[in-house]
């Protein structure tokens, strides 16, 4: 087949960089960044963020080709922060809600256990 072998769809090249940014000159406050080794599923957590903060204007993003792994993600602001400011803030954002979420998720997890290990799932019946 002509699709790259699934694990080089990941892992970075030599001298290739996870994320490149490009300043948007013909609108303010505009950057264009590429995001190497990456799909869909980062893109539109970071865009949705992106687009629920008071200080960006404009988030969207797309894919050049399906059979590549990456995506360009453009970002306009009000001037307030720029770009790279509200995409960083964007990914810590989502860095602590995808914590949260692996916590309740563990704890979920092990009290389901806990409970298959008691005859009945803990119930008198």
């Amino acid at each position: 087949m002509n699709a790259p072998e699934r694990h080089e769809l990941f892992l970075l090249g030599e001298g290739e960089k996870k994320v490149e940014m490009e300043t948007i000159t013909q609108v303010a406050n505009a950057a264009l960044f590429t995001f190497n080794k990456e799909d869909h599923t980062l893109a539109n957590m970071v865009r949705d963020k992106l687009y629920r903060s008071d200080h960006v204007t404009f988030a969207a993003y797309k894919v050049p080709h399906p059979l590549f792994a990456s995506f360009q993600l453009r970002i306009h602001t009000d001037g307030e922060i720029t770009p790279k400011d509200a995409l960083v803030k964007a990914c810590r954002e989502l860095i602590t809600e995808l914590a949260q979420l692996d916590q309740e998720f563990t704890k979920e997890f092990e009290l389901k256990k806990m409970a298959a290990n008691v005859p009945n799932g803990g119930l008198d019946i």
